[in-house]
């Protein structure tokens, strides 16, 4: 609504996601429920719709509402990732940044030809949250990488390619998919479920274009140590074999946030190790530290640039990557001061979990 405030928007989005979290955690004690089906509303599934009033409150010095509304949105990640019971995410249309915590953690993941997943995070002066340093690094070879640095768009073809997606149906398919999975029996939903969507899903091949087809170049590239080092490989790449997609990857890191694209890699290189729980309260450590603007602001100047004032000229800080030193992306790591009323995030029991999810421990 025109009317609404950013302060009005947060609010409405704690809502929902602490509504989200009641619900999920009583279906699974509910035995009538089989299947959880998580969709959006009209074209978006999200798109942070909640990124400006997160950005107000910072400039007002309220920064700890917004990492207190990071933290129920992590706690609700964890909870889907960790879920008893399967759920079933149907991506019909754009899916980024909190929209893909609440979809890509589920069991099963539907694309369609409507889908546009991104972590456009770096652009913004920060890095990808809700559980993407687990999700993106278990990608195949270093596309995790790709994706998280550059904030490159998928479409649903590459989103089951990559494996972001388990299955892709075409969106005129998808009532007739849903009314077959509300008929899933009790005596073993997991199978009916499978058996349900691999029936309905087609196996669409990426573009000729598409970062799918260019697998080798990335795993070579993005492997590197650095993030300079990624950026000098790649423009090596060019020099042997002129190629439109490397340079538009090469603009894309050139215009990110320095501090962001070193934070978002090693987040990602830290994930690769640890297990959800573990990956999500180091977000939540890193995105507290975000907010609070000590290190650095890029993420106040991101959103005034790309989504505010829509300029799309932000004047990062440090403005090169060699000036974002590896002591200053040490900072995002640490704990907080406890002065500051800060703690780590406390993660909810889980019980009675079935081995997909406790293999994500």
């Amino acid at each position: 609504m025109a009317s609404e405030t950013p302060s009005q928007v947060l609010v409405e989005e704690i809502s929902s996601i602490t509504r989200l979290l009641q619900l999920f955690l009583a279906y699974e004690e509910d035995p009538r429920v089989k299947l959880v089906i998580v969709k959006g509303q009209g074209i978006a599934f999200c798109a942070g719709g909640d990124v400006p009033a997160i950005v107000r409150d910072i400039r007002l010095g309220k920064w700890g509402r917004s990492t207190d509304f990071m933290s129920l949105q992590h706690t609700l990640n964890y909870v889907m990732a960790t879920y008893s019971k399967d759920q079933v995410s149907i991506l019909n249309g754009i899916v980024m940044g909190g929209g893909a915590g609440v979809s890509v953690h589920g069991r099963f993941r539907i694309a369609t030809e409507n889908t546009v997943f991104a972590m456009p995070e770096t652009s913004l002066g920060v890095f990808p949250t809700v559980g993407a340093s687990y999700f993106l690094s278990r990608l195949p070879g270093f596309f995790g990488e790709y994706v998280a640095l550059t904030g490159a768009r998928l479409d649903g073809a590459e989103m089951l390619a990559c494996g972001l997606a388990t299955h892709f149906v075409p969106s005129t398919k998808l009532t007739a998919l849903e009314a077959d999975l509300c008929r899933v029996g009790s005596s073993d939903p997991v199978t009916f479920a499978s058996i349900i969507l691999d029936a309905h899903t087609q196996y669409p091949h990426p573009k000729h274009r598409s970062a799918c087809q260019r697998l080798d170049v990335i795993d070579k590239c993005f492997s590197r140590r650095t993030v300079e080092e990624i950026i000098s490989e790649l423009e090596r790449e060019a020099t042997h074999k002129p190629d439109d997609w490397i340079s538009a990857t090469v603009g894309a890191l050139k215009k990110a946030s320095p501090a962001g694209l070193k934070i978002s890699l090693r987040s990602i290189r830290e994930g690769r190790l640890q297990g959800v729980g573990q990956c999500l309260i180091r977000e939540n450590r890193m995105v507290s530290h975000v907010m609070k603007g000590d290190i650095s602001k890029d993420f106040v100047e991101g959103c005034r640039a790309i989504l505010i004032d829509k300029d799309r000229n932000p004047k990062w800080e440090p403005r090169r990557l060699e000036d974002m030193k590896n002591s200053m992306v040490e900072q995002y790591f640490k704990r907080m001061e406890e002065e500051d009323g800060w703690e780590d995030l406390k993660l909810p029991p889980r019980k009675h979990l079935p081995a997909s999810a406790i293999a994500k421990l």
